[in-house]
């Protein structure tokens, strides 16, 4: 009789009421996979996503298990493992399935937890710090001294790109929804904020002011398409925009001749959907530069809120009344 396990599931599309607790079959580690205990694994929209339908699976990950990120330790192995042993404490990312009791993902796709870290702040970190880290450096090539506009910079994203931006000599600023918001990210080295509630030129005069008039130098968007234009006129000669996220929509028009005269670069990224070798990479460079911060508390998840998974529902109705101040977290203990 096969193993069994306990999983958040996707009993059909819809609203919360689709999502159940419930026991499925447990996974095998074999080749280069790691199974990992799961303790606790975080909310992301992606899940509100998948959960209605609108974000499928990518090939390979379960389609009625949603989750990206985890924190647990190393449970099985396949036989070519070279870089864990069993009992290790391990977090980490995956294309789905991380919101159930155990998960296989390949040995590349793992980092040790650093000790000052407990299974709930653990799992808060992987999806944010990774994407925030690999957009604003492998993508846009922030340098020190530069500054960075960071859109909903009360979200996962956009409290661990606040840290990143500092731990890197840049200068961050941002914008979000309401005051209290922005009161919360100045403790984690916001300069200075933006509340926009419906009109993006808001932000274009705030950082005229804040720069004397010389623009900023990276847009990190998780807005997309409602703050397109003013992203556009904000932009100092030669600035970037790094589309991370489309809250505010996908479809925008915008004039060109500005990109042109201003010389500006429009990216777009991306984590759940690349490939194998590509979240291999991301999470080496996160290993590498990012772990060894917040070993020394340079930098910190931020934690809104917890629950056990039998309260998913209500963890993701927290999300999806645009409340949270950082990362919702699931426990599986």
């Amino acid at each position: 009789m096969a193993s069994k396990m306990l999983a958040i599931t996707i009993a059909q599309h819809g609203d919360v009421d689709a999502l159940e607790l419930r026991e499925v079959e447990r996974p095998e580690a074999c080749a280069d996979w790691v199974r990992v205990r799961v303790r606790a694994a975080a909310l992301n929209r992606a899940d509100l996503l998948q959960r209605r339908g609108l974000y499928p699976a990518p090939p390979g990950a379960p389609n009625d298990i949603p989750g990206l990120e985890f924190a647990g330790e190393v449970d099985q192995i396949g036989g070519a493992v070279q870089r864990w042993r069993v009992g290790q404490r391990v977090f980490g990312i995956a294309g789905g399935g991380a919101q159930a009791e155990y998960l296989v993902v390949p040995e590349s796709h793992l980092a040790e937890i650093p000790p000052n870290l407990d299974w709930i702040e653990a799992a808060a970190v992987p999806e944010v710090f990774i994407t925030a880290h690999d957009a604003l450096f492998a993508q846009a090539d922030l340098r020190s001294g530069e500054s960075v506009l960071i859109h909903a910079v009360g979200s996962g994203v956009g409290t661990a790109a606040i840290q990143l931006v500092r731990a890197a000599g840049g200068i961050a600023y941002g914008t979000a929804r309401t005051a209290e918001k922005l009161d919360r990210a100045r403790s984690l080295g916001l300069e200075r904020g933006c509340v926009v509630a419906d009109d993006p030129r808001v932000f274009v005069e705030a950082i005229r002011d804040w720069t004397g008039g010389a623009g900023i130098d990276l847009i990190l968007d998780l807005v997309g398409a409602a703050y397109l234009s003013a992203n556009l006129e904000a932009l100092a000669p030669l600035g970037r925009i790094i589309f991370v996220g489309t809250l505010g929509g996908t479809k925008a028009s915008f004039d060109i001749g500005q990109v042109m005269r201003k010389r500006l670069r429009l990216m777009g990224t991306v984590l759940r959907s690349r490939s194998m070798e590509e979240k291999a990479s991301a999470m080496a460079r996160f290993s590498r530069y990012v772990v060894p911060l917040l070993a020394r508390g340079a930098v910190r998840p931020v934690i809104d809120s917890v629950y056990q998974a039998k309260d998913v529902r209500e963890a993701h109705r927290r999300m999806e009344s645009n409340a949270n101040f950082g990362k919702i977290v699931l426990t599986f203990d």
